[in-house]
């Protein structure tokens, strides 16, 4: 009789066990399947968004425009500043136009480098990212704009106090930006160009 009251407390406590352990496994088992799949998920998720962001087709004009806008500007000033110093020194017209191009890479550069260095970023990283970022683009607005100026007749040699100075540059600038417009787009769909400065804008 003992024997079997004994056996009868052993068989409750095992059934009353089981039925606990499942369902702690069972748990634990949920949330870490479910925990590790919803971050999987995210982690997808992130990765699909730098994807759309670099895919070509997704790259709007006015994305392109906006960075060669971004470095028009800052081939102007240089060009600008770099004809000015030349005149003003009595250099001759091949000395003033490198000037003037070392000056546009320089100022293209520059505005690109401060919005980086803005995001926070380290200065020697700012500077590669500035460097691949804006190279090719300065480069082909330069050769356009610094060719019409070259190719127009008397414009090498107008002053900067002639109107005919100012128009063709104005023109050679105009130029520079409609060419320069696909380059950018093809870039940055390429996650190049400025697609590499869009990453530290977020």
């Amino acid at each position: 009789m003992e024997q079997a009251h004994a056996h009868h407390e052993h068989h409750q406590h095992h059934g009353h066990e089981q039925p606990g352990e499942p369902g702690e496994h069972g748990h634990g088992n949920h949330g870490e399947h479910g925990h590790g799949d919803h971050g999987d998920h995210g982690s997808h998720a992130g990765h699909a968004g730098h994807a759309g962001h670099g895919n070509h087709g997704k790259v709007s004009w006015a994305m392109a425009a906006k960075a060669t806008l971004h470095c028009l500007t800052g081939c102007a000033i240089g060009e600008v500043l770099g004809m000015i110093i030349g005149t003003a020194l009595g250099w001759g017209n091949v000395p003033t136009m490198v000037l003037a191009i070392v000056l546009a890479f320089f100022f293209g550069y520059a505005l690109t480098l401060r919005g980086i260095l803005a995001a926070g970023v380290d200065f020697r990283t700012a500077i590669r990212v500035a460097l691949a970022a804006d190279t090719l683009s300065i480069a082909v607005m330069e050769l356009i704009d610094n060719g019409v100026i070259a190719l127009w007749p008397g414009a090498m040699d107008a002053h900067l106090s002639s109107p005919l100075f100012w128009t063709v540059l104005a023109i050679a600038l105009a130029a520079a930006f409609v060419i320069t417009v696909p380059v950018n787009k093809w870039m940055i769909g390429r996650g190049k160009g400025h697609a590499v400065v869009h990453q530290y804008h977020h």
